[in-house]
């Protein structure tokens, strides 16, 4: 399907100087607009794309909105949805047909959208998504593909990008039985991904064991990949905040998420960040990277807001916070536009050119500022910290 170039009307008027003493959750969404001002330019679009990296920020800048009810950022949204969710719920530049588990990723902010202002075409653009999954490949034993052309593979970003999205389709307008299959999807990850060395799982599983990344015994890849340990983690707490807790499957994945952060816990650097490659920080070129350490120290903060986890928890993710603060943000001082630095660009397993998953592959990826894969989880850790 075509990309297609839409235009938008602007959001409202932006201050010239942004204001350096409000909360950093909204700082960041304001530079956001500075450097974006309209939401389908996020991480420096040329067209307007149904895309999981605006699903990420859009849904944070929604979090905030209900905390601020701040009409510009819900103009900012609604400039993104309603170039692409069309009134009878088609999504343009959307494609069903290439089951790309990232593309159900913004579908969790239509139900806010739905919510807020009663439009039907937002159900029903979440209708469409929910029927991808009705037929998406899944593994022998039922785990999501991660996208079509990546066949028999689970990666931990795909749980974020599918689960949160189908647990709350389930809860506000399925069937509670099909639950079921949200938790099968921790539960193959939990089986299939862990190394016993470090007790976290690896960025990528092939079932059939096929890939060149994929080690010919378990089909794991190589390495542990902060960003996918993050995106793993958000998966966990976002899940457990819809799911009912009196669901028989709840406490077990509640159980397993603390057990997943305690393993976390242990790569911590002294500065509160994470590094690219988890668990090799002595290893020449590796770096603290910016999207993993805000999507850990987000995730973190949210457990025990919702006392999925103990109160001194905090302390880590303050820790977190903190790092990012000191190591990873920077000022404009001409205009107190703040960026967020030392974000991965990108990082994945197999396709063209080949990615072979090991620690020289996480190294060669682009590093830049404010990519959006970082951006949006900062946001998120801020608003959860009351920072």
């Amino acid at each position: 399907m075509a990309t297609v170039l839409l235009v938008s009307p602007l959001v409202g008027a932006q201050p010239s100087v942004l204001d350096n003493t409000k909360p950093w959750s909204e700082r960041m969404i304001e530079s956001e607009m500075v450097r974006f001002p309209e939401a389908w330019q996020i991480d420096w679009d040329e067209s307007a794309q149904w895309d999981y990296v605006h699903g990420l920020n859009l849904l944070a800048v929604s979090k905030v909105y209900l905390h601020t009810k701040n009409q510009r950022y819900l103009d900012y949204i609604l400039g993104y949805y309603d170039m692409l969710v069309n009134d009878d719920g088609t999504i343009s530049t959307y494609d069903i047909d290439k089951y790309n588990i990232d593309m159900i990723n913004p579908g969790k902010v239509l139900f806010f959208l739905y919510e807020e202002t009663g439009q039907t075409k937002y159900k029903k653009a979440a209708d469409l998504l929910r029927k991808q999954l009705d037929s998406h490949p899944r593994t022998n034993e039922g785990g999501f593909w991660h996208k079509k052309r990546y066949p028999e593979q689970m990666w931990l970003d795909g749980l974020y990008m599918g689960a949160p999205f189908y647990a709350e389709y389930i809860v506000r307008y399925g069937d509670m039985a099909e639950l079921d299959d949200v938790f099968l999807q921790f539960e193959l990850i939990e089986a299939n991904l862990y190394d016993e060395k470090t007790g976290l799982p690896r960025h990528g599983w092939d079932a059939s064991k096929a890939q060149k990344w994929a080690d010919e015994t378990t089909g794991l890849s190589a390495h542990h990949w902060s960003r996918a340990l993050g995106w793993y983690a958000m998966a966990m707490v976002d899940v457990l905040e819809i799911v009912p807790a009196k669901h028989p499957k709840s406490a077990w994945l509640r159980a397993k998420f603390q057990t997943f952060i305690d393993a976390t816990l242990a790569y911590q650097d002294n500065t509160g960040t994470w590094y690219q490659v988890t668990d090799l920080a002595e290893r020449k070129g590796n770096y603290l990277e910016a999207s993993g350490t805000s999507m850990i120290t987000y995730a973190i903060a949210k457990g025990v807001a919702l006392k999925l986890l103990p109160e001194h928890y905090r302390d880590h993710a303050e820790k977190g916070f903190a790092g990012l603060i000191d190591q990873m943000i920077s000022v404009n001082p001409s205009d107190n536009v703040i960026s967020l630095n030392q974000v991965c660009a990108v990082a994945g397993l197999g396709g063209k050119p080949y990615r072979d998953g090991s620690f020289d592959y996480y190294l060669s990826e682009p590093i830049r500022a404010n990519d959006a894969k970082g951006v949006g989880p900062f946001i998120l850790a801020a608003l959860y910290l009351g920072k």
